[in-house]
């Protein structure tokens, strides 16, 4: 419906001036305070770092390619995060969190 592709353009646009700079602090402040998603990759990321720090709390590792089928998303994430860090194209925060719960970049 057109009110939700307009939605979107003006979400997109939020996020394209904030990446500029050139949003005003009062807006950034404002979307801030409703819990405006700058970057909606970032959300994706830590959603699967949170399963990740469930499945060590479970298991006492992050080996998540040992086990059964149900990981199978799982396993595929933790996979592509080694290869990010083996090509130096993995944010340094990303790092940092992996590192805090004991991750194993070449198991």
């Amino acid at each position: 419906d057109a009110r939700n592709k307009s939605l979107g353009q003006w979400v997109s646009q939020q996020r394209v001036s904030y990446t500029r700079h050139t949003l005003n602090s009062d807006r950034i402040q404002q979307l801030d305070s409703i819990g405006f998603v700058w970057d909606p990759r970032e959300v994706s990321w830590n959603g699967s770092f949170y399963q990740l720090c469930a499945f060590k709390t479970r298991h006492g590792h992050c080996n998540v390619s040992q086990y059964g089928p149900q990981y199978k998303s799982l396993s595929r994430w933790v996979g592509q995060q080694r290869v990010l860090y083996e090509r130096n194209a993995l944010n340094s925060n990303y790092i940092q969190k992996m590192n805090s719960i004991g991750f194993v970049w070449d198991p």
